[in-house]
């Protein structure tokens, strides 16, 4: 089989797009195919360089290329058949199947008619193809301006599916082409351009989202016709439509992203929350959670709502197999033991992987004034509290237990350090370690050790599963902006203190930071003995069932 994924270069890729890589590219692998990456470049309007490039390297960050084994390259432009699709445009023109009109868009436009009424015949529809294909050939010169003169396929002006309307399939524009330049001044619609160029690389199998269904009929007429006309053979393409991608608390409509873009909503289009690619993998998404979901997801052709939590389920168990362990302090408070020796620290020892003893040990050093979580301190102890309150026992995860003893206030009774007294025989990994029993466990780091890093704290882009969707109970004349369901929670960013180790991390390096989630180092921000890191997902669900 022959399978193509046949972007268009005018954004970055989302996770939809992600679905459909890993649908094609993957089905050629499994049949022992081929997946052609072909760009359709005929709105050089919205097009450009940067996106083809952005688009490339998502390709291959999935973990997929267009090089066979062989070596040979099936990397594929729309533009490089201009030439061909030109001539073939002719072809139909002199076979009877295409004319062209000269009325202005809007008047094409309302004579198409009405899903339920038929369109209206154009007065140029019966032009003779002598004069069709003589301004045809003009058009290419650029006699024209834009807008004067369209070729249209001829088709049926009274078809059910209004995209068999006599379908405009070559216009004018006069705008410079990021790879042919200027040598253009018509260029093919998509639809005209998408089955021909299917057909030329002998795809197979062109699948494509369920929005594509009313437009398979024009995908078969154009290449039958070719085949008439003697373009094409048999067996040709076969449309294959699939249900997109609708993920809850998400967009991944192109123009709603751009818009969140243009008017800074989000810091670019590789904001980690937004849902491109860029996006995703900024914040520490790997193409291995993607597929993990994909297969999750699985592929039919029922429109469906995919909820968030899949999603991030997904990213949580391939991380959790195979992300270090780390301690971060997110939100720090100061504890001082004050029976420990002033200016003396030792090594606690802690496993990079609770299940991989393979993956070594790391060092962790203790001193006299540790960090801890400020959360971990209740100076009056709600019901069921147990870490550190005056008189009560924790254990220092990786050190020593611990007693409370009291804490410090500056002059507004904000706690601003606690105090305690440690038990030098209940380090973890000795003998003693087991002879006090204590429940409450926390996590520290070294203040003099402390790597205080920025770390942002991302969260879910949207505060409603639909977003700009009507909601029940809303008056009939009330419209929603998706704009206006933006979580305003969803990037928060502190200072938090890390172990010493982490301050090597590596751009895109995955942590499991204990008791809060999994991080990733910046691979933007991140400079080197001075990472960034991201929130990539919670350890738990914090949307509950809502998502």
């Amino acid at each position: 089989i022959r399978t193509r994924f046949p972007p268009e270069p005018n954004g970055y890729l989302h996770l939809g797009h992600a679905k459909s890589i890993l649908l094609n590219f993957g089905l050629a692998a499994q049949y022992g195919g081929r997946c052609h990456l072909r760009f359709d470049d005929t709105n050089p309007e919205k097009e450009s360089i940067e996106y083809v490039n952005s688009i490339k390297d998502m390709v291959r960050w999935l973990g997929f290329d267009w090089i066979d084994e062989h070596g040979e390259e099936h990397l594929y432009y729309a533009s490089d058949y201009f030439e061909q699709l030109y001539q073939f445009a002719e072809k139909l023109i002199e076979a009877g199947h295409a004319y062209i009109d000269s009325q202005d868009a809007d008047t094409i436009r309302a004579q198409r008619g009405q899903l339920h009424e038929a369109g209206q015949n154009s007065p140029y529809r019966d032009r003779p193809a002598s004069e069709s294909l003589d301004l045809f050939r003009r058009m290419r010169a650029g006699e024209f301006p834009e807008g004067a003169h369209v070729l249209r396929a001829k088709i049926d002006m009274a078809a059910s599916f209004i995209v068999m309307r006599d379908p405009v399939i070559y216009r004018i524009r006069y705008v410079h082409h990021h790879r042919t330049g200027d040598a253009w001044c018509i260029y093919p619609m998509y639809d005209f351009t998408h089955c021909i160029s299917d057909a030329l690389e002998n795809i197979t199998h062109s699948l494509c989202t369920l929005e594509f269904e009313n437009n398979r009929p024009l995908y078969n007429w154009v290449l039958e016709r070719l085949v008439e006309v003697g373009v094409f053979a048999q067996p040709l393409p076969e449309q294959t439509e699939f249900a997109r991608l609708n993920l809850t608390y998400a967009i991944t409509s192109k123009r709603k992203l751009l818009q969140l873009v243009e008017n800074h909503h989000v810091d670019g289009w590789d904001d980690p929350r937004m849902m491109t690619l860029v996006g995703v993998r900024r914040r520490g998404f790997t193409p291995e959670s993607l597929r993990l979901f994909a297969e999750r997801i699985g592929v039919s052709k029922a429109d469906s709502w995919i909820e968030m939590g899949v999603l991030e389920q997904a990213v949580r168990d391939d991380l959790d197999a195979k992300a270090p362990r780390a301690v971060a302090v997110l939100k720090p408070l100061k504890l001082i033991i004050d029976n420990y020796p002033e200016g003396q620290f030792e090594d606690c020892h802690a496993p990079n992987h609770p299940l991989k003893p393979e993956l070594g040990q790391r060092t962790m050093p203790f001193g006299r004034e540790l960090w801890i979580e400020a959360e971990d301190f209740q100076e009056i102890p709600e019901k069921g509290f147990r870490r550190l309150f005056p008189g009560n026992k924790a254990r220092l995860k990786y050190g020593y237990i611990v007693e409370c003893t009291g804490c410090d206030k500056d002059e507004n009774g904000k706690v601003i350090a606690v105090h305690c007294t440690y038990l030098p025989d209940t380090k973890s990994g000795t003998p003693g370690a087991d002879s006090v029993k204590v429940k409450g466990n926390l996590h520290w780091v070294s203040a003099a050790h402390a790597y205080p890093a920025e770390v942002r704290l991302y969260d879910r882009l949207f505060s409603v599963p639909a977003p700009g969707a009507r909601r029940e109970g809303d008056a009939p004349e009330v419209e929603r902006n998706f704009l206006d369901d933006l979580n305003q929670s969803s990037k928060t960013i502190i200072t938090a203190m890390l172990e010493p180790s982490l301050k090597d991390a590596l751009p895109e390096q995955r942590f499991q930071f204990e008791r809060h989630g999994y991080f990733a180092a910046d691979r933007v921000d991140s400079k080197p003995g001075a990472p960034v890191f991201n929130r990539t997902v919670t350890l738990k669900d914090s949307w509950g069932k809502a998502g």
